[in-house]
């Protein structure tokens, strides 16, 4: 619905026209409109994260801001030295024809306390000590002050405590954040209207009101500024709000404050008087000064804005309502026998198994496609790359020390009375032994690295499945942990043994090894003859498997190093296929053992903790915990709320449509 309203003119008897009509679409259009957000802010629709249109109130201090609020209210606020404004005020504004009396109250922590004209400023003041002490510091719960009147403009506004940098007594050091940070969550919303209060004497390009509303409001398009005190600095001021260098969208309105013991109307008599006869005043444009004509600004922009947020709110509110209804049919119902624990827990157990065998078999990623670290096979894979990767394929060609020195020290230790040429067993065991212990760390480090990120996983899964029963989170928590240490300590047996069996003896049927020993024995020829000839290159080249130099190896018996030689070429050839086995072995035993855990282990394990011992387990699930109890609660009022808050959208709504047609 678009509103539509007349806009300010300088003739008189247009001007008389114009309220009339002003008036009437007021009662018939606008006042239903702001009736309902102010239901909708009465039902504390805001706690729900619906922004509502608003008129919010800054100003530094002793700006002027509480003059112009009482001259909107036509009456007393609280007033004294240093910040007066102490909570958020929420005044709420309602013109009623029929009121013969205002008629006052203020609501703050769910208190609704009656009051006078002449005693609103004492029950502020005492409401104020209530909620932000009777010091001087400053609170960001609000206070909300209704008045009816017959004389009022229908707003609704937000007073914020005016901005100071130099703490007095009995304030905080931080005063300007703890202002600051209030005054930013207040007029950050796009549905916010700042009513930015300047004193016209002041500076309006260094005034912290206004870098304040710049920064969320950058180009001012829901800015609207007031400057106050104009007789007080009348010169230059024309020239001020005509040249716009802050940038206020909305424009400006020029007002006079009340002073001294003048009534109301005396004031705006005063005030028309002052701006129709002030040599530099009465230059500034009639339809944008004086008191009356704020009001009559402000609700008309805080018309258009209910109307222009209508919608979105009808929409916010619907989305919350289904996202909640939502939440809580999503909630366990709650428990009322065995019998239903134990489908429940079931219901949790079934969902963890399929979940965990699609992140750990399956490689289906939907329930977690953002969380790479739940992605669970591939991570698997990546650390059994790494793995494979460490494990050095060529250690045995990259020995430390001089070439075949190892080899020959032990050739020295295993010598016998025996056939020359003759390569003992024992030599290639003594060596095998020797480069198995350099590396059997690497496949422990794997079997416990791959096992820690199972757990990992495990409860991630576990927790998320369980979350509406915390009474059983623990207990079965510490059933899966307890079943994946044990099947950690039986991998590393497992792949201990591997080791083991690598360390006792010496086999492959891969024919890899005899075609790798075949080519690297091409090079023993060449070898010797770079032993005998000093002339030579002291470099022999091994192909893939590197060059080594032989310098020191001329001094050695030439059988040794022959003998040495051959070792050395046995190892580099049978070291593949150890490395293969160390690589594959546990792989596959772990993969083996993965769909164990999935499909048979976890459920032994979290039945045994949970449904054994009595069932006692079960019956903990009879026993709602207070943190699903309080989140239902919040969900039902929450709900009921939102319901409530639709009806009133669903009414205003039905209401334009009628006006519409």
């Amino acid at each position: 619905m678009e509103i539509k309203v007349a806009s300010d003119t300088k003739s008189k008897s247009k001007s008389d026209s114009k309220g009339a009509a002003l008036a009437s679409s007021y009662d018939s259009q606008i006042r239903p409109l702001l009736d309902a957000v102010d239901r909708l802010r009465n039902l504390k629709v805001m706690q729900e994260g619906i922004q509502l249109p608003t008129i919010v109130v800054v100003g530094d201090q002793s700006s002027g801001k509480s003059s112009v609020l009482e001259s909107l209210a036509g009456i007393s606020l609280p007033r004294g030295q240093g910040i007066c404004t102490r909570v958020p005020l929420i005044m709420r504004l309602k013109r009623d024809k029929s009121a013969v009396n205002p008629q006052m109250h203020l609501e703050y922590q769910d208190k609704i306390i009656q009051t006078t004209e002449s005693g609103i400023t004492a029950a502020i003041s005492r409401a104020t000590d209530e909620i932000a002490g009777s010091g001087k510091a400053i609170s960001n719960t609000s206070l909300t002050l209704v008045v009816k009147k017959t004389d009022v403009p229908d707003l609704t506004m937000v007073d914020l405590p005016g901005i100071t940098r130099v703490p007095v007594q009995g304030q905080p050091e931080n005063i300007y954040e703890q202002i600051s940070d209030i005054i930013k969550e207040y007029i950050s919303p796009k549905e916010s209207i700042i009513l930015n209060v300047l004193s016209a004497a002041a500076d309006f390009t260094i005034c912290e009101s206004i870098q304040m509303s710049r920064q969320v409001d950058r180009n001012g398009e829901r800015t609207l500024a007031v400057v106050t005190k104009v007789d007080m600095a009348p010169v230059g001021l024309y020239e001020k709000v005509m040249a716009d260098d802050v940038k206020i969208g909305l424009g400006y309105v020029c007002v006079r404050n009340r002073i001294g013991d003048e009534t109301y109307d005396e004031a705006r008599v005063e005030e028309t008087k002052l701006f129709e006869t002030h040599p530099l005043l009465s230059k500034i444009d009639k339809s944008i000064v004086g008191v009356p004509v704020l009001a009559q600004k402000l609700m008309q922009i805080q018309a258009a804005s209910i109307s222009k947020c209508l919608l979105d709110i009808v929409k916010k509110i619907n989305d919350k309502l289904s996202f909640n209804v939502h939440e809580l049919d999503n909630m366990p119902t709650n428990l009322s026998n065995v019998a239903d624990a134990m489908r429940a827990f079931m219901k949790v157990l079934s969902c963890m198994k399929e979940t965990l065998k699609k992140i750990l078999i399956q490689r289906e990623y939907d329930e977690y496609p953002d969380d790479f670290n739940m992605h669970g096979v591939a991570r698997i894979v990546e650390m059994l790359t790494q793995y494979s990767k460490e494990l050095p394929l060529n250690q045995v060609m990259i020995s430390e020390g001089e070439f075949l020195m190892e080899e020959i020290k032990i050739l020295e230790e295993a010598k016998a009375i025996g056939l020359p040429n003759f390569l003992p067993e024992s030599t290639f065991k003594i060596l095998l032994k020797r480069k198995i212990d350099e590396i059997s760390h690497f496949p422990i480090e794997f079997v416990k690295k791959v096992w820690n990120y199972i757990e990992d996983v495990v409860i991630n899964v576990l927790t998320r499945h369980s979350d509406n029963y915390p009474q059983l989170q623990s207990s079965m928590t510490r059933a899966a942990q307890n079943l994946i240490e044990k099947m950690k300590k039986q991998s590393c047996q497992v792949v201990q043994g591997m080791i083991d069996m690598e360390r006792v003896g010496a086999y492959t049927s891969n024919p890899d090894y005899m075609m790798t020993w075949c080519t690297l024995m091409e090079k023993q020829d060449h070898f010797m003859d770079l032993l005998h000839d000093h002339s030579k290159p002291s470099i022999l080249d091994l192909g893939r498997f590197g060059k080594v130099k032989v310098d020191h190896l001329r001094q050695q018996q030439k059988e040794m190093a022959e003998k040495a030689f051959d070792l050395r070429m046995r190892m580099i050839a049978y070291w593949r296929s150890v490395i293969l086995r160390l690589v594959d072995g546990p792989a596959l035993h772990i993969l083996y053992n993965i769909q164990k855990l999935v499909e048979t282990e976890m459920d032994n394990e979290i039945v045994d903790e949970i449904a054994g011992h009595s069932g006692t387990g079960l019956e903990r699930m009879l026993e709602e915990s207070p943190s699903v109890a309080g989140k239902r609660d919040r969900l039902r009022k929450s709900i009921e709320l939102l319901k409530e808050s639709k009806q009133v959208v669903g009414r205003i709504m039905d209401r334009i449509a009628l006006l519409d047609d």
